[in-house]
């Protein structure tokens, strides 16, 4: 596996470590809500960053996770990692550079699956940023297990009428149009029961119960809140509205997925390589019990584990990336499940190190380790809970396994000693006579 670029890319990373840090790292300070980078009626906001994203595109760098046809560059999933490494310092950063969730995935989708009127209607103003997206797929009584799902679409002539319930549906308040997931055929196999359809964001019986928030927001101020909680009220759409065919939804789904998982990943190393140098410039900046920081053994243990930790999760991502863009698909599978489960435990432990070395001064809303650790809990059940991505990478190595043949492990000693004893017998049996020989 070779994981390195050519220089010419190498330049242009360079370019966005320097504009990620002067231009869009300043953009989270004065837009800092979790809604700020989606609302696109934001004036003030929206006046800031367009001469930044005009930035991007004049570097080549605007949207390059598109496939060229869509204008993007198809560098592949591991240039896209290195990138996503930077990207991931900054929460404004994605808007800038047209790499936002989900409007990422929800392009894709369109790209894939979407009629030309819908390529035309909604894709090309997604990919130049002048709209918002949402992905509507859990559900308040199943999560994202869609097994449970129960929101459903049925026919009425040349109608889908969408009937039900979902839950955290981000960025509902701000979307143009939402990609819901809904029950069309409840007598089919688990997987083949559902449908995927595009719905503009005005069709009547639409209904955000509430906009949900999440740790950190305020409880008494619900504009915080950027996940909605929906009811589709007897919404009608037409025949046309979906995307791929009848029971496709969750194939659909899974097609959006993957390569977003490693782009979380590799967001996350860029989040935790920041902690990390705020934690150096703190060990060798403060003082306790008569010398600096990074002086005290206990510090050295957290500066040493968490710079192996970093490097071993940035290798396993890399490594998924490479395996993705040179394998068949479907090789990664497992690998891409790995990084998902080791995203949250790195990042808790990494911000953790942070806030302890900053001390009081972490757990203030004055750095952003505060809200890097808000962010933890989120990061642990998006794109699926870690619990069932574990026993995904569980599955993979067990479906394999043989079991051993006899009443004892193979790797048995005894029984290993005495197979040694019988293969080379003749040459045993005559160890007195070479040594005597010698």
């Amino acid at each position: 596996m070779d994981f390195t670029v050519e220089p010419e890319f190498q330049a242009k990373l360079a370019w966005m470590r320097d504009f990620v840090k002067n231009e869009c790292e300043p953009i989270d300070l004065l837009f800092p809500h979790h809604g700020d980078p989606y609302d696109t009626k934001n004036a003030t906001a929206r006046a800031v960053i367009a001469p930044l994203q005009e930035q991007v595109k004049a570097q080549g760098l605007w949207a390059c996770h598109l496939d060229p046809h869509l204008g993007g560059k198809g560098y592949g999933q591991m240039k896209l990692a290195y990138m996503n490494e930077i990207i991931g310092r900054s929460y404004w950063a994605p808007t800038i550079f047209g790499t936002a969730a989900p409007d990422t995935g929800n392009a894709e989708i369109l790209a894939m699956f979407g009629t030309p009127d819908q390529k035309a209607r909604y894709l090309q103003p997604l990919l130049d940023g002048d709209i918002v997206s949402t992905f509507s797929m859990t559900e308040p009584q199943a999560g994202a297990d869609p097994k449970e799902f129960v929101c459903k679409a049925t026919r009425e002539g040349d109608e889908w009428v969408l009937d039900g319930y979902k839950w955290f549906s981000s960025n509902a308040r701000y979307a143009s149009f939402l990609i819901v997931m809904a029950v069309t055929d409840p007598d089919a196999p688990p997987h083949s029961r559902m449908s995927m359809l595009v719905v503009p964001a005005e069709t009547p019986g639409i209904e955000i119960v509430r906009n949900v928030g999440v740790i950190g927001d305020d409880l008494d101020n619900e504009s915080q809140g950027i996940h909605g909680y929906m009811h589709y009220n007897k919404v009608r759409v037409p025949l046309d509205a979906m995307l791929g065919g009848p029971g496709e939804g969750f194939k659909v789904a899974q097609a959006r997925l993957g390569g977003g998982r490693v782009h979380h990943a590799m967001r996350t190393v860029g989040r935790c390589q920041r902690a990390f140098e705020m934690m150096q410039e703190r060990v060798v900046s403060r003082r306790t019990a008569g010398k600096l920081l990074a002086d005290h053994q206990f510090v050295q243990g957290m500066i040493a584990d968490t710079a192996i930790e970093i490097e071993q999760f940035r290798l396993l991502v890399l490594k998924t990336a490479w395996v993705i863009d040179n394998e068949p698909h479907g090789a990664a599978r497992t690998l891409i499940a790995m990084c998902k489960v080791q995203m949250a435990k790195i990042y808790h432990d990494v911000v953790q190190r942070a806030i302890q070395i900053h001390g009081s001064y972490g757990v203030t809303n004055e750095t952003v380790l505060a809200a890097m650790w808000m962010g933890l809990p989120s990061l642990a059940l998006a794109d699926g809970p870690t619990e069932v991505h574990k026993v995904q990478v569980a599955k993979a190595f067990t479906r394999n396994a043989k079991p051993s043949e006899g009443l004892f492990p193979s790797e048995h000693i005894p029984t290993r000693l005495a197979a040694a004893r019988e293969k080379y017998a003749d040459i045993l049996s005559k160890a007195p006579a070479l040594e005597a020989a010698e």
